[in-house]
């Protein structure tokens, strides 16, 4: 089930919102209960097999967080240690086989000794990137010393399985929201707001990347012999437009799902193609992603704080686990590795330079680096890959058909909204008018409204609804 869904809205939210607020606030416990089980239901949605295997990873985490805070209370580190470790090695074992289990077999294979390995059907869990981690963060943040226990089995699942970031993040940390799952301020200003910002999450995914993946899907399509230069720019930077709005559209979605049940989720993403170098680029993008591995590989490596050659070194771990946690392909490697390459150039002299020129070359210089990664990030066939960069840079058709040209011409308005919606612009302009204005309160409190349903007509007239990051 995804968000922008008729059956969400209109089903799973009408019964959720009333179920959790006929609580009284004071029974906290009780709402984290009701937030678990439907929550559990979300999850199981389409495949309510896949729930026995979520429920088991909780009561692994749940045991083993257990079990390292009483030894570590017992002042016995080594034996909590090895609770962490054995959390760590659960969690990644079960994400192993279901995610790369095929992937290691399909390339073992073509070495003579392993040709007899068997493929297997394994169906890759939804979500099951993003729970292993936020799971993993528990038992990681009590051995660190910046969590509490949790001894309450049902808030700790409430935790793991919250639905507004179950199935595509942000990813949580238990530290960011320990103290949320004990206590709480659940009121009418904090639930607007959340109506707000799910209500722009539903925009930029059904108004902005819908459309924009719509026009990808079709320059994509076009035959090899008729690919042109700008037919290949245009489809895959629409293609880097649908990707953002999609995923940060579902991001403020979630955050504003969580503000609605009294939770503060962090943001998501900071307008990274505004972003003036590669490193600030992955500042803002992703960030939850980006800031879980920081604090729990790359810091962990020694970080910037050791030689240059052990820095690359812990760069080379980061980014390799990066572009590996988004697929089980070889083309999500190589994107990894690619931004490597780029963060290392940027770490060595490439920032210092770049600081000399003006801040439009600097942005060129970064969007180009971006839209070539995302080519490489959308090819799982790397042959269709290989074919789009070269007609973008040669073209079998020439620059530009007569179609080409009618599209950009009619397009430009379009593509004009989406660079403007890619800025802070529209959010600061919306706040402040929020902030000074009564009667602009007013509009919002119409204007949501009308919005959610601008989007279900949308949603009504079309069937093209995909949801890039549900595949990881």
């Amino acid at each position: 089930m995804v968000f922008s869904s008729l059956e969400f809205l209109f089903g799973y939210l009408a019964v959720t919102l009333p179920l959790y607020f006929i609580i009284p606030p004071k029974y906290l416990k009780w709402r984290n209960a009701v937030l678990f089980a439907v929550s559990l239901v979300f999850y199981g949605w389409d495949k309510p097999l896949n729930v026995f295997l979520m429920v088991f990873t909780i009561a692994v985490n749940y045991v083993c967080g257990y079990l390292l805070d009483l030894s570590l209370k017992k002042g016995d580190r080594k034996k909590a240690k090895l609770w962490m470790i054995v959390s760590v090695v659960v969690s990644l074992g079960i994400l192993a086989f279901f995610k790369y289990y095929n992937f290691f077999a399909d390339n073992l294979r073509l070495i003579p000794i392993f040709a007899g390995i068997p493929a297997l059907d394994v169906t890759l869990p939804i979500g099951i990137s993003f729970y292993t981690f936020q799971s993993m963060s528990y038992t990681l943040d009590l051995y660190m010393g910046t969590a509490k226990v949790q001894t309450n089995f049902v808030s700790f699942g409430t935790y793991v399985t919250l639905f507004p970031q179950l199935i595509a993040g942000p990813i949580v940390r238990y530290k960011d929201v320990d103290d949320m799952l004990r206590s709480r301020d659940e009121n009418l200003a904090l639930f607007a707001s959340g109506v707000r910002t799910f209500t722009a999450g539903l925009c930029k995914k059904i108004l902005f990347a819908n459309m924009a993946g719509q026009l990808w899907e079709t320059f994509k399509a076009a035959p090899d012999a008729e690919r042109t230069v700008l037919g290949a720019w245009m489809g895959i930077i629409f293609y880097t437009f649908q990707i953002y709005f999609d995923f940060s559209g579902y991001s403020d979605m979630a955050i504003g799902l969580g503000k609605m049940f009294g939770f503060k989720f962090l943001e998501n993403f900071n307008y990274p193609y505004i972003a003036q170098n590669i490193t600030d680029f992955w500042r803002r993008w992703h960030m939850s992603l980006s800031t879980w591995f920081r604090e729990y590989v790359y810091i962990p490596l020694g970080g910037s704080h050791c030689s240059k050659l052990k820095t690359y070194r812990n760069l080379l771990v980061v980014w390799f686990l990066t572009g590996f946690w988004h697929g089980a392909s070889w083309n999500y490697i190589l994107w990894g590795l690619f931004y490597f390459v780029l963060l290392v150039a940027e770490k060595a002299f490439l920032r210092k330079w770049l600081e000399k020129i003006p801040v439009f070359f600097r942005h060129v210089y970064t969007m180009f680096f971006v839209i070539l990664g995302w080519l490489l990030f959308v090819s799982e066939d790397l042959s269709l890959g290989v074919k789009i960069l070269g007609a973008m840079f040669g073209g079998a058709s020439g620059f530009a058909s007569q179609g080409d040209i009618y599209d950009l011409l009619r397009l430009i308005p379009f593509i004009a909204i989406l660079i403007v919606a890619c800025t802070p612009y529209p959010k600061k302009l919306f706040y402040r008018l929020y902030e000074k204005k009564t009667w602009w309160r007013a509009v919002t409190a119409v204007g949501c409204p009308l919005l959610i349903v601008l989007g279900v007509a949308y949603l009504v007239d079309s069937s093209f609804n995909p949801f890039l990051y549900f595949r990881f």
